[in-house]
């Protein structure tokens, strides 16, 4: 019998197969992902929070880093396991024209996301996003489903405890994941937030590759 990690891949490859850029899959490959998704546990991918990626690193002024355990990657979508210890941050971001699914393995993190309210603005020049989700979520919880254009596609994750994230992005555009800052100095309506995209990743962010040891996937 399949392992859950190889059912995973299994639909991720029939559901993102054929799908042109920056369109979402069907409705029914959605929930099926999802469905397999919301199954998932550490134990299923080899995670234990005793591991290294998950101890606490003291008093420092910078967050600690954020280990990503990578298990495939094609044209069509990615699969992989961000690792965060307590405090650390992924800091605001978004994934131009992709669907993505996360699943919280265990631990707890607080998540805050937003929308663009008329499409991303110019590149050079700040926009007005809307406030999707500002909460903390404790494993087990279902799986969250950012879409392209909806769903909070701009998010920021911070370890409240350590924790662990399971991700699958559909690879829609060539366009990689860009760091998005807050506007302090423009005034924004409530529940609305002035965001500017930004090439270059915050100094202090730090993501280190780790081992994955969990199950193989079989690529046929």
């Amino acid at each position: 019998m399949p392992t859950l990690v190889q059912k995973l891949f299994n639909t991720c490859r029939e559901i993102f197969s054929g799908v042109q850029a920056g369109v979402v899959p069907s409705p029914a490959g959605v929930e099926r992902l999802r469905s397999v998704l919301d199954r998932m546990n550490p134990g299923d991918v080899g995670l234990n929070q005793s591991m290294p990626y998950f101890g606490s690193f003291g008093e420092t002024e910078k967050p600690p880093p954020v280990t990503y355990l990578h298990l495939y990657e094609c044209e069509q979508f990615s699969i992989g396991i961000f690792c965060l210890p307590p405090s650390a941050v992924i800091p605001l971001h978004n994934h131009p024209g992709m669907t993505v699914f996360s699943k919280l393995l265990f631990g707890s993190m607080h998540v805050k996301s937003f929308d663009w309210l008329d499409g991303p603005p110019p590149d050079t020049e700040p926009g007005l996003a809307k406030v999707v989700m500002d909460a903390a979520f404790t494993a087990p919880c279902n799986t969250t489903i950012l879409y392209p254009a909806a769903g909070g596609n701009i998010h920021c994750f911070t370890a409240v405890t350590a924790c662990a994230v399971w991700t699958c992005s559909g690879l829609r555009t060539p366009t990689t994941a860009r760091t998005t800052t807050s506007c302090p100095a423009q005034i924004s309506p409530p529940g609305r937030v002035w965001l500017e995209q930004r090439e270059k990743k915050p100094d202090d962010f730090v993501v280190v590759g780790g081992k994955y040891r969990g199950p193989r996937i079989v690529v046929r």
